[in-house]
């Protein structure tokens, strides 16, 4: 019991979340047992929440700094666009495209974040432009670029050995999405909690001015940290495309606000300087079993998940306001 309690006050927002998703699984149990619990229904959600949980792995880290990434999804929409572009350029439309060539792509989707992520940094930390305006210009100005270099329709020519492979399961059973999430979580765990980088971030989300007085590179800092960011979104764009099987401009529109949600639900401070990886990949899972127990009642419309993840947002950070206010210490 002692060890219950030690481990709920030091994860407080993790084991929040667990008692809330132990509550739903028991309730979908008895209302949904032979339509949620089913190896189908499990191994279709490990192939969905990939996508926009990279992006929420990335903003959390920007998140942490005090700041926010508003560019994933059109980071993520120029990446599968110019992916998509590259393997019809070397391979034709109806090509067939070697599987090893799926090492390139990975490696332009992690230049294509780097670049972005560096305009993002460059904004932020040289310009001194907000975090919230540089990353929602730049979010416009590259979803303008994929409108007009596509025309503003779909582009689902290409060879699609690509998506296949992204696509399948390994030894039948483990999603390879799922895989590529787990190695790109466990790289930003060991950012965070092996590393000076980590320490860094938080100091630097709790007092930008603390950081540099110590005698830490905090534009190279901000730099880091918004090209992860990106990059994370880029691999989540390749996520997309294997689902997809099509690039657009305009694709994943709504995993903006799914990360944002995530990354809040999951216990990072909006104010930065506090933030764990197990949060929010906890909320990640939570968010996936509400959203595909929700689709199991006929009689609710999907376009309440909106309306629900939008209220969940506001009450998380509705929550998160007042866990951070100080408490008054009465003086006898």
């Amino acid at each position: 019991m002692d060890r219950v309690k030690s481990f709920y006050s030091k994860n407080r927002e993790v084991s929040r979340l667990i008692i809330i998703m132990i509550a739903w699984l028991v309730f979908m149990l008895l209302t949904q047992a032979g339509k949620f619990f089913t190896g189908a229904n499990f191994l279709t959600m490990a192939g969905q929440f990939p996508e926009y949980g990279l992006m929420a792995l990335g903003g959390m880290l920007c998140m942490m700094t005090g700041g926010i990434d508003l560019s994933v999804v059109g980071t993520a929409n120029m990446t599968t666009i110019i992916s998509v572009y590259v393997m019809n350029w070397i391979f034709g439309v109806d090509g067939t495209m070697p599987a090893g060539f799926s090492v390139v792509i990975f490696l332009i989707a992690v230049l294509t974040g780097c670049v972005v992520g560096a305009f993002n940094g460059f904004l932020i930390s040289e310009l001194k432009v907000p975090p919230i305006l540089a990353t929602l210009g730049v979010n416009q100005l590259i979803t303008g670029l994929c409108i007009v270099i596509t025309g503003g329709s779909a582009v689902s020519s290409f060879p699609k050995q690509f998506c296949d492979i992204f696509s399948s399961n390994l030894f039948g059973v483990i999603p390879v999405r799922v895989i590529v999430f787990i190695l790109v979580a466990v790289i930003i765990w060991f950012m965070l909690e092996r590393s000076t980088y980590g320490t860094k971030l938080r100091l630097y989300g709790s007092s930008a001015h603390v950081a540099e007085f110590s005698g830490i590179n905090t534009k190279k800092l901000v730099f880091k940290t918004y090209m992860t960011s990106s990059v994370c979104a880029s691999i989540g764009g390749l996520m997309m495309l294997s689902t997809y099987a099509s690039a657009r401009a305009d694709y994943g529109s709504n995993y903006t606000m799914q990360s944002i949600l995530l990354i809040v639900l999951g216990g990072v401070s909006p104010n930065g300087g506090k933030g764990r990886l197990s949060g929010v990949v906890a909320a990640i899972i939570l968010l996936k079993f509400i959203e595909s127990g929700i689709n199991r009642f006929r009689s609710v419309s999907t376009y309440y998940v909106t309306l629900i993840w939008g209220a969940v947002l506001i009450l998380a950070l509705v929550i998160d306001y007042f866990s951070a206010r100080p408490k008054k210490v009465k003086v006898k």
